[in-house]
């Protein structure tokens, strides 16, 4: 749906998702999943866990439910890679409840998300 079109200038109206993983202490890891705005670039929502479960991806959705700054477009969609948090029926449900359409990468395609793949690497990059 979204062709790479990331940067359509419209606040609210394309959302980026993604997971990356954070290492920290001896061997420990932990999981963060955002949103961002390609618009802006602001990252809108986010959560931290141990664990990669199913409600890393849906806790960022309630965490931009309850975004008060946040304002969506009567079009916006919010677009994934095709991994398993984003084609699960549980994220699709709750994205469509909170009335967003979406888009997802075409399998195996990191371009197609590059946007919020790039974010993840210049945080890397600037947390230790």
């Amino acid at each position: 749906m979204l062709q790479r079109n990331f940067k359509q200038g419209v606040p609210g109206k394309v959302l980026l998702t993604d997971i990356t993983y954070l290492s920290y202490g001896k061997g420990k890891r932990a999981y963060l999943s955002t949103i961002k705005d390609s618009s802006t670039n602001e990252i809108l929502a986010y959560h931290v866990s141990e664990r990669r479960t199913m409600d890393l991806a849906t806790n960022t959705l309630l965490h931009l439910q309850k975004n008060r700054k946040f304002e969506k477009t009567e079009d916006a969609f919010i677009h994934s890679d095709q991994g398993i948090h984003y084609t699960h029926p549980d994220f699709q449900k709750k994205v469509k409840s909170m009335d967003l359409g979406q888009s997802m990468s075409r399998r195996g395609n990191c371009w197609d998300n590059a946007p919020q793949e790039s974010f993840f690497g210049h945080f890397k990059d600037e947390v230790p």
